[in-house]
């Protein structure tokens, strides 16, 4: 594989020519999208305007037009109900009958508050959601810390976030930093804060506040552009914790030079699984149970007690798959972790769960 040294035109998911300029900052709704809210008033300030206009129809005879003597038809109905609710009132079409000003002031009147609160309703939002969601991004700027960003909301992606809620993560502490609306967009209805734009680019992660982070994602669809969020990412904040996946097992080693702490290969892993589900299907189902953190049991991580200082993980109550010592990490039948020191953390497995 060849990597590009141009890779902000491959965008984050790793599509040809999705590159965005810049990066938008995508606060979450806890409410019907724009278009919907604005279609409903609509056809509310339609249907004020389409029930004066019928009352007028109905109650001609008691109208007059100034300017031919023809009658009121439906069209001179709507005229007057549109000038009418608008405020316009140039007085050309006049209510001159008792019953047709009476059912102006209890009728007409009310449609044209309703029509006019619909109509400034509507212009005043659509001034001030620009200034309400820049203060949002402020306060979320000066609150967030310690959160996890994730490059990539594709398969891997999603399911990285899934991961993380599911071992505790809130998602106030999540951001996803994507090109792609549509999945931006179901990142946002999570109740995620997402981030549109490249993130080979040091400014779409610092509006991430990648510098305020503890881990970093990548979850790219491509090699080349994995390798180039993790050189931007260590470059920007070099003691943060960063998990990249890669497709193919030759490109390891270009992400670990590249800063990552942890590398998945996503295809080779299926592979294996695909493998063992030929002749231990058992075996592949204990494997995903145990990477699932919805239910069932799962590998987690935890601090040696007091009381297992000096003892042997072999001999510990839980299943110990290995010992973390120094950032380093130990099989437990290895000389070096014979004995527990303090400060070790311990892989075991535990039930998964809300109660874990």
């Amino acid at each position: 594989m060849v990597l590009r040294s141009r890779v902000s035109r491959d965008g984050v998911p790793g599509s040809p020519g999705s590159a965005a300029v810049g990066a938008t900052i995508l606060m979450p709704e806890g409410r019907v999208g724009p278009v919907v809210a604005l279609l409903r008033r609509l056809f509310l300030a339609l249907g004020a305007l389409t029930a004066a206009a019928l009352i007028v129809y109905f109650q001609r005879d008691g109208y007059i037009d100034n300017n031919n003597d023809d009658g009121i038809g439906l069209i001179d109905a709507f005229y007057y109900a549109t000038v009418s609710l608008s405020t316009t009132g140039y007085g050309d079409v006049v209510p001159v009958t008792e019953s047709a000003r009476l059912w102006t002031i209890l009728v007409i009147t009310p449609l044209r508050l309703l029509f006019l609160i619909v109509l400034v309703g509507t212009t005043v939002e659509l001034l001030t959601e620009r200034s309400r969601q820049a203060f949002r991004i402020r306060r979320w700027r000066s609150r967030v810390r310690n959160h996890v960003v994730v490059v990539g909301y594709g398969t891997k992606g999603q399911a990285a976030v899934t991961t993380l809620r599911g071992d505790g993560h809130d998602v106030d502490h999540i951001v996803v930093v994507d090109t792609d609306r549509g999945r931006l967009d179901a990142a946002s209805a999570l109740g995620l804060v997402t981030v549109r734009g490249d993130a080979t680019q040091s400014s779409v992660l610092r509006t991430a506040g990648l510098p305020h982070a503890t881990a970093l994602v990548v979850a790219t669809n491509r090699d080349d552009t994995a390798v180039m969020v993790t050189l931007t990412a260590r470059e920007m904040a070099p003691k943060i914790t960063i998990t990249a996946a890669v497709r193919e097992a030759e490109n390891v080693h270009l992400l670990r030079q590249s800063g990552a702490d942890s590398v998945v290969v996503s295809a080779e892993t299926a592979g294996r699984l695909l493998g063992m589900a030929t002749t231990t299907p058992a075996v592949v189902s204990v494997v995903e149970d145990l990477i699932s953190p919805e239910a069932g049991m799962s590998i987690g991580e935890r601090t040696v007690t007091e009381a297992e200082v000096g003892g042997s993980p072999r001999h510990l109550r839980d299943i110990v798959l290995g010992v973390v010592r120094d950032g380093h990490v130990h099989a437990i039948d290895a000389p070096e972790v014979d004995a527990l020191e303090r400060g070790d953390r311990l892989l075991c497995v535990r039930r998964a769960g809300p109660d874990d």
